[in-house]
């Protein structure tokens, strides 16, 4: 299914619109004597159809509240707040405040924060369960933003995030083409792409297109969570040497012997000479429940590695 999107003067029927028409991003930073600042990448999704595509995407209902990271300037709030019961906005950028009043003043259902959401605790911004989280995310730091909502106490309800076609693409890989960051997502929902999104539809356009990521998450962890710090170890173990069998992967990650970390392997049904990106999560699974059994003692009849 070819999910693009592609110049269009009419918006697709869905949520509600937002008051004002569609957002000015280059006036509105001219009024303000502001520039996209690079080092935060700072790339603001202008394209209406793309930021009606996203709110789509997330099933937003009126009793929904939505956590946003990144508002900028304000585009993908508006049609956020035009559909939820309630938007925290989280912005790193504090100059940005200035067009965000401007833009948002009308809509009392949005509360701005200024800070570093990866320093915030999300239960604190979103006291009650059933949120959303809802983002045209800066794309350096997709992976360390991901593991911050999804480990959090309270994890949202869903996810709907705007990230790198590229970084999409492996975060909903299958097995044979599956990764740490793609594992690290897996384990606690599924993920789907709902759309991609051309440079063209920033300002200024980046240099990659990007691609929006819905993430629905499990009521529970899809490894049980007695076993999710062992499992987190040996995933970070099996990819730390790419291009290598597991074997010598998981060898080198735990700095065990060779000859151990396959009696490990073999214990858990898993030929040694497989590579980590052709294991299914099930089999990271396996793994996990192998090795906590007897984690330092795996091989019992083996030298100490």
């Amino acid at each position: 299914m070819d999910h693009s999107l592609k110049p269009s003067r009419t918006n697709p029927p869905g949520p509600p619109l937002p008051p004002g028409g569609p957002l000015d991003v280059p006036g509105l930073l001219r009024r303000h004597h502001l520039r996209p600042d690079k080092g935060l990448g700072q790339n603001f999704l202008l394209d209406e159809t793309a930021l009606r595509r996203i709110v789509m995407a997330a099933e937003i209902l009126p009793q929904h509240d939505i956590l946003e990271i990144g508002p900028g300037l304000g585009s993908l709030t508006r049609h956020l707040a035009a559909a939820a019961r309630q938007v925290v906005a989280v912005e790193l950028d504090s100059d940005l405040f200035g067009p965000l009043e401007e833009v948002l003043g009308g809509m009392p259902n949005v509360h701005l924060v200024q800070g570093d959401i990866l320093a915030l605790n999300p239960v604190e911004l979103m006291p009650a369960p059933g949120y959303l989280v809802v983002a045209n995310i800066p794309y350096y730091i997709t992976s360390a933003l991901l593991r911050h909502l999804l480990e959090t106490e309270r994890p949202p309800l869903r996810m709907v995030l705007t990230v790198q076609r590229e970084v999409a693409q492996r975060i909903c890989a299958l097995p044979g083409d599956l990764s740490l960051l793609a594992l690290s997502v897996q384990v606690y929902g599924r993920p789907s792409i709902a759309a991609h999104i051309p440079a063209g539809a920033f300002y200024p356009p980046p240099k990659v297109d990007s691609a929006v990521v819905r993430i629905d998450l499990f009521d529970t962890p899809a490894i049980p969570v007695a076993l999710l710090e062992d499992f987190f170890q040996l995933i970070k173990a099996g990819f730390s040497q790419k291009r290598k069998t597991l074997r010598n992967s998981i060898s080198g990650g735990l700095k065990w012997s060779p000859a151990r970390a396959a009696e490990l392997l073999s214990a858990a049904g898993i030929d040694p000479q497989r590579r980590a990106e052709t294991l299914s999560l099930s089999e990271w699974g396996q793994l996990t429940q192998a090795y906590q059994l007897n984690p330092n003692d795996t091989a019992s009849s083996l030298p100490p590695a």
